[in-house]
């Protein structure tokens, strides 16, 4: 759970919830796959809160780093996934996001609008107020930056 929320605090929050709702579910449970069971729901529980806390914060106006934005939570496969299944994406995610911030301020956006937001050039050549062939060529740049100074084994 910690590996969702990054928060002692919000860990213990929704642990106890979990907790909780497993309690209430134990008549009904079965007791194959008992502890895949118990798993699953302290994992969603930790996902749900952290997509309320988003929603919230994003009401709110408040600024949401590259970790918290929404092309960094789960796909819908990862949340059908067993819940190993689903740490190891997000601790996958985590490694991407953490060589990301290494990138030159100038290529980041352009990388996290294009990959991870999934916008067109012209969508992020419209929004950035740029010429669709300079985001084509600082993707190329961001790409041959990434080739120079990150190893395959930094990923694994």
């Amino acid at each position: 759970m910690y590996a969702v929320l990054r928060s002692p605090q919000d860990t213990e929050d929704v642990l106890q919830e979990a907790l909780l709702a497993i309690s209430r579910a134990l008549p009904e449970c079965r007791l194959e796959g008992f502890k895949t069971w118990i798993t699953r729901i302290a994992v969603n529980r930790a996902i749900d809160y952290r997509r309320k806390r988003q929603r919230q914060e994003a009401k709110s106006g408040s600024g949401e780093g590259l970790e918290d934005s929404p092309e960094f939570m789960m796909t819908s496969e990862e949340c059908d996934s067993s819940p190993p299944d689903q740490l190891i994406a997000m601790e996958e995610r985590r490694r991407v996001q953490d060589k990301l911030e290494e990138l030159p301020p100038e290529y980041k956006g352009i990388v996290r609008d294009y990959y991870f937001r999934r916008r067109s050039y012209q969508e992020i050549s419209e929004e950035r107020g740029l010429k669709p062939k300079s985001v084509e060529s600082k993707l190329y740049r961001a790409r041959s930056w990434m080739r120079r100074h990150w190893r395959r084994e930094d990923f694994d």
